[in-house]
């Protein structure tokens, strides 16, 4: 790897699969895998293969099938963790364990409750044991913003003479500024002496908003690998945003000199892939991804783009693979036609799963006159939810009746994985509870619903409705989306898209509470 390439790694599918209110399945951490891999990112931290039996199944399955990309355990410095991150990753064609353990003062004596010379031990115990199973060993003094320098110079001294190759510096609880970190680079630099023996990381929580400004002042200082999330995920107010990274470097190779090996052209379907499994929207006003990013509302504007676009745009849409939202299709194309469009957005489709979509495009078509990009989008990951869930129950007829003077009445028809139809009624404060009361009089699974929010995925009275919804059962969460032009029908589906979801992974709890990194 040369000094003017940066290293991608992506942790969203372990630091921001720890955002409150996200929980993936095996399946769906797979989906995102791939299409991590197709963004070309470097490596991809695949979970944290002791917190649970299902993160292990996770990273395991990753690890079997994913073959460019290094693919990554997060450990803790504890030896059987490093164990199990080992036997979780073992069959990854480039496996690495990624080990952690708090450094600053308040963690140390507040949390590990130890003293700073055994926290070094079980750090350099730790990083041998890594090294003992596989040559890729990273090492992340947790908290490194708020540790001690002269205490950290001699922690990552000892990490890299036990075998380190990749030594991250985390600002794990987003205090420092980029001036500050940048000069906390350079003091390590200067006083490491094996420092230039291993890849320089840096790990960035946004919690001052400076996630990604840390993360490019590091980059400034020679820092050779960047740690964050698609959409900028992650633990309270998440990790530095990739997609914002990637393409500072790029559109900026004049201040930084350098480059990654990433697909830009893969940033825009990766970030809708993203939330629409995790439920995280995002928000319109996003750097790089946002609905707004590159639409121009302001008359001065809009004059300046029509005669030259690089007069209010510093990047070409295209360049992130954004879609254009002008050409649409009708109910008279064909599957050549559909076949095209979608090939253009990203998806490239066998023939039986076009097949699939093509008729789910003609039954949308029979209803929109005119079926755009965006709709094409939501019509895919409908696909999608439907393939990655388990369909213990599918919704086969919902009817509702209400109004200002009736009482909101709904019935409803599901279907089992053993073909046996059940139908039910009940009433509601409103019809959408009453589709879901109906539901829950069919499938006797106590939860609680946490959040209901409706979208529309283009504009007009015949816009698709995108329903996403969050219900909890024993403190866990799960995600349901539903898409249709009857925001009753979306509102079901999204219901049972996450009534499936929760039986499907109602015993992949975590095992016990971790702090990570």
């Amino acid at each position: 790897m040369s000094d003017d390439n940066v290293i991608i790694f992506d942790t969203t599918l372990r630091d921001g699969e720890q955002s409150a209110g996200i929980g993936l399945t095996t399946q769906e951490k797979l989906v995102i895998a791939r299409q991590l891999d197709r963004l070309g990112v470097d490596v991809i931290e695949a979970g944290f293969a002791a917190s649970s039996p299902g993160d292990f199944e996770a990273v395991q399955a990753i690890a079997r099938e994913v073959r460019r990309p290094v693919i990554a355990s997060l450990a803790r410095c504890v030896l059987p963790d490093v164990d199990a991150a080992w036997n979780a990753i073992k069959d990854a064609e480039r496996p690495r364990i990624h080990v952690f353990i708090s450094s600053s003062d308040v963690q140390i004596m507040n949390q590990l409750r130890k003293n700073p010379e055994e926290v070094m031990d079980m750090a350099i115990a730790s990083v041998e044991r890594a090294k003992s199973y596989c040559d890729d060993v990273e090492f992340s003094p947790m908290d490194a913003t708020r540790t001690d320098i002269e205490y950290l110079y001699k922690m990552l001294e000892g990490a890299i003479a036990a075998g380190a190759t990749t030594i991250n510096i985390p600002d794990t609880v987003g205090y420092v500024m980029p001036w500050e970190f940048r000069e906390r680079i350079r003091l390590i630099k200067e006083n490491v002496p094996n420092i230039d023996k291993v890849t320089l990381s840096v790990h960035c929580h946004n919690d001052l908003g400076q996630a990604v400004g840390n993360s490019l002042a590091a980059v400034a200082e020679g820092a050779r690998q960047v740690e964050g999330c698609i959409n900028g995920l992650g633990e309270r107010a998440g990790n530095a945003a990739l997609e914002e990274v990637i393409m500072a470097l790029e559109t900026r190779k004049d201040l930084y000199g350098v480059s990654t090996n990433v697909n830009t052209r893969q940033i825009y379907r990766t970030s809708r892939l993203v939330s629409d499994i995790t439920g995280f929207a995002v928000q319109p006003n996003k750097a790089i991804v946002g609905a707004n990013a590159f639409r121009h509302a302001s008359g001065i504007h809009q004059d300046g783009v029509l005669k030259d676009r690089t007069t209010f745009e510093i990047m070409d849409p295209q360049s992130i693979g954004w879609p254009s939202n002008e050409l649409v299709l009708g109910k008279l194309s064909g599957r050549a036609g559909l076949r095209s469009r979608l090939d253009d957005l990203g998806y490239h489709l066998d023939q039986e799963n076009l097949n699939e979509a093509f008729e789910l495009f003609k039954n949308l078509a029979d209803r929109k006159p005119e079926v755009t990009n965006a709709d094409l989008v939501a019509l895919m990951s409908s696909q999608r939810r439907i393939a990655d869930v388990p369909a213990v129950y599918s919704l086969e007829h919902v009817q509702v009746t209400c109004g200002n003077h009736d009482v909101p009445t709904a019935t409803v028809t599901l279907v089992d994985s053993d073909d046996n139809s059940s139908t039910d009624a009940a009433i509601g404060t409103g019809p959408i509870d009453a589709v879901y009361k109906a539901i829950n009089r069919i499938i006797d699974v106590p939860n609680r619903l946490t959040e209901y929010r409706v979208d529309a995925v283009t504009e007009g009275i015949d816009a698709l409705g995108d329903v996403t919804i969050r219900i909890e059962k024993d403190e866990r969460a799960y995600v349901g989306r539903g898409s249709d032009t009857d925001i009753i029908v979306a509102s079901a589906k999204a219901y049972m898209n996450a009534l499936n979801r929760l039986i499907a992974t109602e015993d992949m709890r975590p095992t016990e509470e971790m702090p990570i990194s």
